[in-house]
């Protein structure tokens, strides 16, 4: 009975057995920017993602356990730039601050469809845009959690260098190449931050995931872009089907290249465990693609 006793009563509150964890709890909206955050709070905070690896962000339905969860939270962080349409119901029940990790960023105006003139929500996908990204996570762990402000200012500057590294590594790999080979085409239009920093022109077939992906006009508007270009090799995201941009490359005589990751990072055991293998990953594969080394 004793035994039994110290079992039940281990735990305060937290499990059978299960140490309380004191300290204070990060939620996010997706796996790219929760990764962001642990690797500027280290161990001193608690970072949850909502959406769990692999799954699609634009369309994402909050579940009650995901609202309860926010309820919890002490800081919620989130893209914004309309990239989370559910936000707002998503957070509902939450007192914690809420902070938008795109502000601060000039947006780019998506050009065309349904969503011509909104911003482009893909700003992360850029290494240079998102140092803006890590300011901002930085600066709201600070006021969250002050006494380890020293923790997250160093991790954030460690954190920049790496992003720095990568953004070197894609334009210096770039700088070679043909002006009429300098264009990058994909499946959604989730590059742009990234093709406006690398100095490259940009194609795709849709502009935000949804279901009017490869209607017959945007893969004639595609072909006709990688006929004119001279387009060695194209791309596709990981959470989309490529029929269509296979398509594009049967009419066009161009390479598929390697799948690029966007809204999702992988499992522990996939290619893109954390958002650096992420951009380390897509940069390249759009290096060897662009310069017609694809497998």
């Amino acid at each position: 009975m004793l035994a039994l006793a110290l079992v039940l009563t281990g735990g305060c509150g937290t499990g059978l057995g299960k140490p309380a964890d004191d300290r204070k709890h990060v939620v996010t909206t997706f796996t790219v920017i929760a990764d962001m955050a642990r690797n500027i709070a280290g161990d001193a905070l608690v970072v949850e993602s909502i959406t769990k690896p692999g799954v699609e962000i634009h369309e994402y339905e909050p579940t009650p356990s995901d609202m309860l969860t926010a309820a919890k939270a002490d800081l919620v962080l989130d893209n914004g730039l309309g990239l989370e349409r559910w936000f707002e119901r998503f957070v509902q029940r939450s007192e914690a601050e809420h902070v938008t990790l795109t502000e601060g960023i000039d947006p780019i105006p998506i050009r065309n469809g349904s969503y011509r003139g909104e911003a482009n929500p893909h700003a992360w996908m850029s290494p240079r845009t998102a140092a803006t990204y890590v300011t901002n996570i930085r600066d709201a762990l600070i006021r969250l959690a002050p006494e380890h402000a020293e923790t997250f200012r160093a991790n954030a500057e460690a954190y920049l260098g790496e992003l720095a590294a990568i953004d070197r590594y894609l334009r210096d790999a770039l700088t070679d190449l043909p002006s009429s080979q300098r264009a990058l085409v994909t499946c959604e239009g989730a590059f742009s931050y990234l093709a406006r920093d690398a100095g490259l022109r940009e194609a795709y077939l849709w502009p935000v995931n949804s279901a009017s992906e490869g209607t017959p006009q945007q893969i004639k508007a595609t072909t006709s872009f990688v006929r004119r270009n001279g387009v060695p090799t194209l791309f596709c995201e990981s959470t989309v089907s490529d029929r269509a941009q296979r398509q594009v490359a049967r009419e066009t005589g161009a390479r598929l290249g390697a799948k690029l990751y966007v809204d999702s990072l992988s499992g522990p055991d996939g290619p893109v465990p954390t958002y650096l293998d992420l951009l380390r990953h897509d940069a390249r594969a759009i290096v060897d693609g662009l310069r017609g080394e694809a497998a």
